[in-house]
């Protein structure tokens, strides 16, 4: 059966719950291994969810005529995220 994809802002969530529990220092070093082990591939996930959204945002951008047109969504180019 395949493992169902959490929303991203499920994700999100419990990686604030993973980092609470890691900054606390009760758990024994197994249990943290595997949060650890949750947390990394939570963030993988929340990181593909992103790029996927990110393929398929759209925006609008004025033409130097003053109408709109629907274009693909792109990165600044040299600048930071």
């Amino acid at each position: 059966m395949a493992k169902k994809t959490m929303s991203f802002e499920a994700a999100m969530e419990r990686l604030e719950e993973i980092l609470h529990i890691l900054e606390g220092g009760n758990e024994n070093l197994d249990t943290s291994l595997k949060l650890y082990e949750e947390g990394i591939a939570l963030i993988r996930s929340c990181s593909a969810q992103l790029e996927n959204a990110e393929q398929i945002v759209k925006m609008l951008q004025m033409q130097a005529d003053g109408s709109a047109a629907l274009v693909d969504f792109r990165k600044p180019e040299g600048g930071a995220e």
